[in-house]
């Protein structure tokens, strides 16, 4: 039995950098906000991947992070933070803003349904995607802070 490897992947901070440029009232017209952070761990950014530190300013806007033509489309808010790197993670790591939360874990396939879905703590991720990539129907995986149901981040399983 070969070895199920898998990349974590952040957003990609050039889609979001313009916001910080926008006033409340625009901010407002994209039913997004600035927020300061006042406590940590608690805002998570989805750029990052590392929770934002107090004092440090934050927008919170909707986002479709599963734009796909299948019933399970979704959106949902998202924390990013300004001038921030992308987490480049090594294949199989886990950011450590995952390993302190309660999560969900939703697979799908290659049509863009869910297949399978499940609720862990943070310290058993990296055994729970690999369990769900035993699957070979399931593409990707998406993870949620299982509590609030922010998206967090998407998996790829990585193919040799």
């Amino acid at each position: 039995m070969s070895s199920i490897n898998f990349q974590i992947y952040a957003l990609n901070n050039n889609d979001f950098t313009y916001l910080f440029s926008l006033s409340d009232t625009e901010l407002t017209k994209l039913n997004a906000t600035k927020i300061t952070v006042d406590e940590n761990p608690g805002y998570p950014c989805r750029i990052s991947l590392e929770d934002a530190k107090i004092g440090e300013a934050i927008i919170a806007l909707p986002y479709i992070h599963h734009e796909v033509n299948s019933p399970y489309r979704s959106s949902g808010p998202i924390f990013i933070r300004d001038k921030c790197l992308p987490a480049s993670l090594a294949i199989n790591e886990i950011p450590a803003v995952l390993n302190n939360r309660l999560l969900s874990l939703r697979a799908y396939n290659k049509q863009s349904m869910m297949i399978d879905a499940l609720i862990t703590d943070g310290k058993d991720v990296k055994k729970m995607i690999i369990n769900l990539l035993a699957n070979n129907k399931i593409e990707y995986i998406h993870i949620h802070n299982a509590n609030p149901g922010c998206y967090s981040c998407r998996v790829e399983r990585i193919f040799e």
